[in-house]
């Protein structure tokens, strides 16, 4: 279908790679389309969906979107209300997606809908969805703290008609492909934000090295060399865990557990290296002439995009068997 044939551990690769761009925005957009919105497609899409869809997007001739959170329900993805009934040979959606990235530019949306009565995990399908059909409203692009470069749309349907061809696998398993499309998603962030923390850090160091308070450099005294050694090993921590998690995945484990636990560290350390740094950088810190005040802001986003930390933790206890799995 276009691509290269590579395994997965070259995605993240990639994603490490893009994490050297100065800005959140541009890896999330490039991700979107390589670890977000195109997995479920690509395991379990039709050979006749993979060529309208995936082609032109592996090409980049298209921009692909993913539509699953919603007003009333973000990293809740069972509660979703959007619907999708069948109707002869199409599917009649109504309903409405929010922080959809890239919503606003998309020729196509991964959409995740209730298709059915049954229970919350066993009622929704996932559909490829054409942006340019009568009843698709992009209601405003929405104005952001951080990820300032990056499209994030809300759009309502209302009567939207899709062939049933368009739908991806078997109707009602659009949880479970989610599901797995989420630990692609999980460890693509992951991989992106390594890079940039190292970046800040290095910066930092050469920041205070030079600059001076009480005639000598603020990197000098012992609390800031330490804080900044402290900080480069969390990173590399993490980094050994997106690996081991990785190589489980390549071996067609469910990594479910690990890539969770992956981005929820990544959200905190993230945190936490933005903000120690910027306090070192002082005054122009607080600036947005550095890019350590732009990663505050849009590295604040991996604690909540993509499931919010306390739903990472409670993906944790499940699978440490401490919480019930109903």
């Amino acid at each position: 279908y276009g691509g290269m044939g590579l395994d997965f551990s070259y995605n993240i690769a990639v994603a490490e790679e893009l994490g050297n761009i100065r800005c959140g925005g541009i890896p999330m957009a490039i991700g979107v389309q390589a670890g977000m919105a195109t997995p479920a497609l690509t395991r379990f899409g039709s050979d006749e969906l993979k060529k309208q869809f995936l082609v032109p997007t592996i090409a980049g001739d298209f921009v692909a979107c993913l539509g699953i959170s919603e007003a009333g329900a973000g990293s809740d993805v069972a509660n979703i209300k959007t619907t999708a009934v069948r109707k002869g040979d199409e599917y009649v959606i109504n309903g409405g997606k929010m922080w959809v990235t890239s919503g606003s530019q998309a020729d196509w949306m991964c959409l995740l809908a209730n298709t059915s009565e049954g229970p919350p995990h066993r009622n929704k399908s996932l559909l490829c969805l054409p942006m340019n059909l009568p009843g698709i409203h992009v209601a405003k692009k929405i104005d952001k703290l951080g990820m300032r470069s990056s499209d994030t749309s809300q759009i309502f349907f209302e009567d939207v008609r899709v062939p049933s061809k368009n739908l991806i696998g078997e109707e009602g398993k659009g949880f479970t492909y989610q599901m797995l499309q989420f630990q692609e998603e999980r460890l693509w962030a992951v991989a992106t934000v390594l890079t940039s923390l190292e970046t800040i850090i290095r910066e930092t160091i050469d920041y205070t090295r030079q600059r001076k308070v009480f005639d000598r450099s603020v990197l000098h005294n012992q609390t800031v060399h330490f804080r900044l050694a402290e900080l480069a090993t969390e990173v590399e921590l993490l980094r050994s865990l997106l690996h081991r998690a990785v190589a489980l995945y390549l071996e067609g484990n469910d990594v479910t557990k690990f890539a969770s636990m992956a981005k929820l560290k990544t959200g905190r350390v993230a945190r936490e290296v933005t903000d120690s740094c910027l306090q070192f950088w002082g005054g122009m810190g607080f600036t947005s002439e550095v890019l350590v005040s732009r990663f505050y802001r849009d590295l604040r986003l991996m604690s909540i995009g993509g499931g919010t930390d306390e739903t990472m933790l409670s993906i944790i206890c499940k699978y440490m068997e401490i919480l019930p799995s109903n």
